[in-house]
């Protein structure tokens, strides 16, 4: 029992760890600039300029922390912030060339995920002839990924010229992202979080559909799941045994179900549908790739980036998830304040 308790004084303490260091950088800064004053008029024109120098860097010390840092401690710990990420993929409007921009926008996170040395794997995939991907499923793990990518949940527009396009006429496309919080996996199918009941899941078996040679067309390896109060069906074949398909299943079902509860939790918290429930709508339209203006607009922040290729090769994504990160802890800290 006392092992239990100290482990929770231990995580108060690492929890409350910021808010000392911030007030001790805060208190240093305070003390600096009481004692800076008096030489602002001290006889000696040398030290009345180091003390001028000191006093607007102590004055932006003490700033920053009124303005952004103790603001920032106020801000409640996300309950999502120790999960993992999955990325769900669908082409839209544009035919292969939605196609193509999904898989351009499948590095684009890949790269992302690894910047952070966060794992990835595209556990499930459907690619066409022409080097695109109809549709695909990312799981990136690595703590906190899920609270840094849950804002990528949207409609993604590219407006581009497509290669096949003689007139040079520019085509535009769509790509539905939808970002999912994802547990740790287990080969233990039921649910120890109510999320789900196993009396609840529909469980069918049927063979792998396109080529594989003898395993595909003579193994029922192919699992599809019903979730039948949601009405919600997952499938999965792209596994080698119907056991491993099964276990992807069941992750993926989790990671949607868990996504709707996260979902209704944030709606039953606001009284009204505000900022982040908009951003997180997935027939929303949330960022237009424009490649002839070499522009990235997020239409929810009124944020562009004029540097496409940033985005693409580079880190201008980690651009966007902070403004986007900004704007949420300033609705929380709104909801604090109209709350007291």
């Amino acid at each position: 029992m006392s092992s239990a308790v100290d482990i929770t004084r231990a995580k108060q303490i690492k929890e409350l760890e910021p808010l000392q260091d911030a007030w001790v950088s805060w208190s240093h800064a305070r003390d600096s600039l009481q004692e800076t004053i008096p030489l602002l008029s001290d006889e000696d024109p040398a030290m009345r300029a180091l003390a001028s120098e000191e006093y607007v860097s102590l004055t932006e010390t003490l700033s920053e922390h009124v303005h952004s840092v103790f603001p920032k401690l106020l801000v409640p710990s996300s309950s999502t912030r120790h999960l993992s990420a999955m990325l769900e993929f669908k082409s839209g409007v544009g035919g292969s060339e939605a196609s193509l921009f999904l898989a351009d926008l499948l590095r684009v996170y890949v790269r992302h995920a690894n910047a952070n040395r966060w794992k990835t794997q595209v556990i499930a995939s459907n690619e066409t002839d022409g080097g695109g991907v109809k549709d695909a499923i990312l799981e990136i793990k690595g703590e906190g990924s899920y609270d840094a990518l849950r804002w990528e949940s949207g409609v993604h527009r590219v407006q581009r010229v497509p290669a096949t396009e003689a007139s040079g006429r520019t085509h535009t496309s769509t790509v539905a992202i939808v970002v999912l919080p994802l547990t740790e996996e287990t080969d233990n199918f039921s649910s120890g979080d109510d999320i789900f009941s196993m009396d609840d899941v529909k469980i069918e078996v049927m063979r792998a559909r396109g080529a594989g040679g003898q395993h595909v067309n003579k193994t029922e390896s192919a699992v599809r799941l019903t979730h039948v109060p949601t009405g919600i069906t997952v499938s999965m074949q792209d596994e080698r045994s119907q056991h491993q398909n099964k276990r992807r299943a069941f992750q993926v079902l989790r990671a949607r179900l868990m996504d709707i509860k996260l979902t209704k939790e944030m709606e039953d918290r606001r009284a009204t549908r505000r900022n982040l429930v908009r951003g997180a709508d997935r027939s929303e339209k949330i960022r237009t790739y424009n490649y002839a203006q070499d522009r990235v607009t997020d239409h929810r922040l009124g944020l562009s980036l004029m540097n496409l290729t940033s985005l693409l090769e580079g880190d201008g994504l980690q651009d966007f998830i902070d403004a986007l990160k900004r704007s949420h802890d300033e609705d929380l800290m709104e909801e604090i304040v109209e709350g007291l």
